[in-house]
């Protein structure tokens, strides 16, 4: 699949897959962040990604992303939209630093990566009832 993708410091690579069953592209920080504790930051990722049509771009932390920097997606997830892809809206990193000291995320580093996923929208058919019977709500499955 071709992507069209825009560099804002050329210095910096374009993102890899770093192995043959990567399913995520490493994104690498544009520039210095320091993320206090306790503090959300929207650490820049260098590119402008225009994601194809019946697609998403989900920007994940890397699984070792917690471990080494103490910080997290507070969402679990960021999606980057199809039509989010004008001259300045470069993909960014919202993290949170769960930790009790600052957090240097330095220009280079790979913290976040993109992960390509299909989408499809949805046709609403409103009903009056559902027949499928109840499960109880949140945590039913737990409940016995």
């Amino acid at each position: 699949m071709k992507v069209k993708i825009k560099r804002i410091d050329k210095s910096l690579p374009l993102p890899i897959y770093e192995t043959a069953g990567s399913v995520g592209f490493d994104l690498l920080v544009r520039e210095k962040t320091i993320v206090g504790p306790g503090e959300l930051a929207a650490v820049p990722c260098n590119v402008i990604v225009e994601t194809p049509p019946g697609f998403m771009l989900l920007v994940v932390p890397r699984s070792s992303t917690p471990k080494k920097k103490g910080l997290t997606s507070p969402h679990g997830v960021g999606v980057i939209d199809q039509d989010y892809a004008g001259p300045e809206d470069e993909v960014k990193f919202l993290c949170y630093n769960f930790t009790d000291k600052p957090t240097l995320v330095e220009r280079g580093e790979k913290v976040a990566q993109g992960i390509f996923v299909k989408i499809d929208k949805a046709d609403w058919a409103e009903v009056e009832e559902m027949k499928n019977p109840s499960r109880g709500g949140l945590g039913s499955t737990d409940k016995s």
